[in-house]
């Protein structure tokens, strides 16, 4: 017991003084190393002048450029939701080609792990969950994720992607599109009609005017459903027994009447898609935005109306062009971004003025998502999360060595996973996912012991020791590239030095202290 007692007071000690040195760096504005840069040497985009315009307007500032440091952590966070090897961290910030920053965007928007992390977010908007209320199965869940996935990976232009999501018909097995008819709650008109203008359109089917609500109802009145033979298999198609035109309303206030052999659905994807659609385009661009950002260019993303202007109108219009003159190649999207100043600004802001983070004037932080803070923990103690279908047929088995962002099954979930907020994919809403700490989060990571043993079973704490041949300086250097993507600073490696040298603590007890107290650190656990 004194052991514990003597153990949890270095460890609570420990932590104090960090998170004071942490806030330090934070907000004073003298200090620049490790978090911030003096002078850009990226190019000013457009992006960026559209940003300042509105600035300087406003009489507010840009902050400061990020740290090479702080830039790879974000940007590897940000695109495929993992983070930096130490060698990638070192060799990086020792790069010295102006360039070095594009060409890793470039590489990583090209990887793999791009269409996993990407997924996720996707996974979330439509739905994806075999069991109650949305019910696909995990058939239909293991086909629609994978072509969700696949997708992705080929960066399928966003017209196509959307377009085969509301044309399709057919079995939710074979035909994995159809599925987003499933993933509904009600297979009414409305219903349908109400998860299309949330998912593609970021408008809120019920703040239309009741006329468009009940003419657009009438466009999606021909889907139906009817079961197949085969277990859990369910076909979704055109419904044209009914001899009568459709006379529909689109979103615009457009009237439309459809013949009976011509399938609605078409007449609508065909309008939606069009580059002069004031919905189609806007909506993912801001999307993306809010993805990145933490908050969109309209905000709520979710939520456009005529009252919920944009905060950057010619922002909004400038990457809506862009999305339709690269023909929606949502990579392109992406890029542009990343490779802008707005983005690459410090997160630290130039004044406490709330209006800064409203108008992107600083890179505002964002704590890691349920998924990727577990899959990070989970290779720091080389072990990973079994999961197991609650529903029996088909038996689903996750294996642990599968990265969590890659669960596509909303049903199947753990503790942690929703203790930080990992949505139940039940509306679609981005508000389902709950981004922010909170106090029990907190005394999660202060006082688990499933925690600690991953920690204390850690084959990295054993792989460190053993290349570093007990050398505490680079000890301490792998540990703060490995979880922060940065050296200590000198005070910092003062502290853990002494920390190593106090009499009672073993070097592998001195190491734990560090990690666990590291990631209770706010510079942990969020992307900044």
């Amino acid at each position: 017991m004194e052991k514990i007692k003597l153990f949890a007071k270095n460890l609570l000690c420990f932590i104090e003084t960090l998170f004071i040195l942490y806030a330090g760096n934070i907000y004073s504005q003298k200090i620049i190393k490790p978090y911030e840069m003096e002078n850009w040497y990226v190019p000013e985009s457009e992006i960026d002048k559209i940003v300042f315009k509105t600035l300087k307007g406003k009489n507010l500032k840009f902050a400061n450029p990020c740290s090479d440091e702080v830039f790879i952590r974000r940007i590897y966070l940000d695109t495929i939701g993992i983070l930096p090897e130490p060698e990638k961290v070192i060799n990086f910030i020792n790069d010295k080609n102006p360039d070095k920053r594009k060409i890793l965007i470039d590489e990583l928007l090209e990887k793999k792990e791009f269409a996993e992390y990407w997924s996720m977010k996707w996974s979330d908007i439509l739905r994806i969950k075999a069991e109650f209320p949305i019910n696909l199965w995990p058939n239909g869940v293991q086909a629609y994720h994978s072509w969700i996935l696949n997708s992705l990976m080929e960066n399928k232009p966003y017209d196509k992607f959307v377009r085969e999501l509301l044309t399709s018909s057919g079995s939710n097995f074979r035909n994995p599109p159809v599925n987003f008819y499933r993933a509904i709650q009600g297979r009414n008109p409305y219903s349908i009609a109400s998860a299309i203008c949330l998912t593609f359109m970021g408008v809120r089917f019920e703040k239309l005017p009741k006329e468009i609500q009940e003419g657009m109802s009438r466009i999606f009145s021909k889907v139906s459903y009817k079961k197949s033979l085969e277990w859990k298999e369910e076909i979704v198609y055109f419904n044209n027994e009914l001899q009568e035109p459709v006379e529909g309303i689109l979103p615009d206030g457009t009237k439309v009447k459809i013949p009976p052999d011509k399938d609605p659905r078409e007449v609508f994807a065909d309008w939606l898609i069009k580059p002069e659609n004031p919905y189609f385009s806007k909506n993912i661009v801001n999307r993306i935005w809010s993805w990145i950002f933490g908050r969109g260019i309209i905000h709520q993303p979710d939520d456009i109306t005529p009252e919920n202007p944009p905060a950057i109108p010619e922002l909004l219009t400038y990457l809506e062009k862009e999305l339709v003159k690269s023909n929606y190649n949502l990579k392109h999207i992406y890029r542009i971004i990343f490779n802008s100043r707005t983005y690459q600004q410090s997160f630290i802001p130039e004044s406490n003025n709330p209006e800064l983070e409203k108008y992107f004037a600083y890179y505002s932080p964002k704590r890691l998502s349920a998924e990727v803070l577990l899959d990070i923990i989970c290779k720091i103690s080389g072990t990973g999360v079994e999961y197991i279908s609650p529903i029996p047929e088909p038996y689903t088995f996750i294996p642990p060595e599968q990265r969590n962002v890659l669960l596509g099954d909303g049903s199947i979930t753990g503790p942690f996973l929703e203790l930080f907020g990992r949505p139940p994919r039940d509306t679609g809403y981005e508000t389902e996912r709950k981004n922010q700490i909170d106090e029990k989060q907190m005394r999660y990571l202060l006082n688990s012991s499933e925690l600690h043993k991953k920690i204390q079973s850690s084959q990295y704490i054993r792989n460190l020791i053993k290349e570093t041949k007990n050398d505490k300086k680079k000890i301490i250097e792998n540990i703060y590239l490995t979880l922060l993507s940065r050296y200590p600073t000198q005070p910092e490696e003062e502290i853990l030095s002494a920390y190593f040298n106090k009499s009672g603590i073993s070097l592998n007890q001195a190491i734990e202290d560090i990690i666990w107290a590291l990631i209770n650190s706010k510079e942990f656990l969020y992307n900044h």
